[in-house]
C-alpha cells in the first residue's frame, strides 16, 4: 500500500510538472505569436505608410524582435513609434528613425558596418540581418555588456563589441563600407571620417542635444568627403571626448 501511494503521488506530480510546462509553452507560443503580429502591423503602419521602401529593410525589420531589447515593463510598447528609455540614461530609437537610418546607408551582405553607440543592441541587430559583419562601440560597460549577451543569445554571430568611446572609431578593422551613429555629436568626428571606405555612406544626427540636430549623410566620392542634411531629429548626446571637443 506504500508503494501504491508513492506511485500515486509521484503520478500526480508528474502530471502537475507537464501541465505547467504545457502552458508555458501555450503561453511563450502565444506571446511570440502576439508579438510577430505587432511587428507586421509596426512594419505596415509605421514604415511602408511612410517612405520606408526597401524590401530588404522592412524584412529586417520584421524579423528583429524589438520586444526583447527593452525592459519587460515597456514591453508593450516596443513596437509603437517612439523611442523608448534603456538603463544609464540612453534610448532605443523609435522604429521609424531605426529604419530610415538604415536604409539611407544601402547595405550589401559583404559590408562591414560601424556603429557608434550600441545601447540595447536593436540597431545593431537590424544592421546584422543586412550587412557581413557589425562592429559596434559602447561607452557604457553596463549596456555593451547587456548588448553583447543579449545578442548572443538570439544568434547573431556577425557582430563584434567594444567598449570604448565611439569618437576614435576602431580603427584596428577599418575601413568600413557603412558608419552609423545613434548619439549626437558636435560634429562629424574626423576619426570616423578617415576610417569610411571609397565609396562608403555615414549617417548620424548632428547637434547640441539642447539645440536643433540635424541628420546627416555624408559620402566619400574620390577622397572627397560630402555631407547632405535629411531631416530634423533629436538625439541623446555623444559622450566621452565629443562632450570634452565641443566644450573647447
Amino acid at each position: 500500500m506504500k508503494y501504491l501511494k508513492i506511485a500515486v503521488i509521484t503520478s500526480i506530480c508528474f502530471f502537475s510538472f507537464m501541465h505547467v510546462r504545457a502552458e508555458v509553452g501555450q503561453n511563450a507560443d502565444e506571446d511570440q505569436y502576439k508579438y510577430a503580429a505587432q511587428r507586421r502591423q509596426m512594419v505596415f503602419h509605421d514604415l511602408k505608410a511612410r517612405d520606408i521602401s526597401d524590401p530588404e529593410v522592412l524584412a529586417a525589420m520584421e524579423k528583429v524582435p524589438r520586444h526583447m531589447f527593452v525592459d519587460e515593463r515597456r514591453r508593450a510598447e516596443a513596437y509603437a513609434d517612439y523611442p523608448l528609455s534603456i538603463p544609464d540614461g540612453q534610448t532605443i530609437s523609435q522604429p521609424y528613425i531605426v529604419a530610415r537610418m538604415t536604409q539611407y546607408l544601402k547595405l550589401k551582405k559583404t559590408d562591414l558596418v560601424l556603429e557608434i553607440g550600441t545601447g540595447s543592441g536593436y540597431q545593431a541587430a537590424v544592421l546584422a540581418e543586412l550587412a557581413g559583419r557589425v562592429y559596434t562601440i559602447e561607452l557604457s560597460k553596463l549596456l555593451s555588456q547587456k548588448a553583447n549577451k543579449k545578442l548572443h543569445k538570439l544568434g547573431y554571430s556577425n557582430i563584434s563589441f567594444r567598449c570604448g568611446d565611439g569618437f576614435f572609431g576602431w580603427p584596428e578593422e577599418a575601413p568600413f563600407d557603412a558608419i552609423i551613429l545613434t548619439c549626437a555629436p558636435g560634429q562629424l568626428p574626423p576619426k570616423l571620417i578617415e576610417q569610411l571606405r571609397e565609396g562608403g555612406r555615414i549617417i548620424a544626427p548632428v547637434g547640441e542635444e539642447l539645440q536643433a540636430q540635424k541628420l546627416l549623410l555624408g559620402t566619400k566620392q574620390q577622397g572627397r568627403f560630402s555631407v547632405q542634411t535629411l531631416a530634423p531629429v533629436h538625439f541623446v548626446p555623444m559622450r566621452g571626448q565629443a562632450q570634452k571637443t565641443t566644450q573647447r
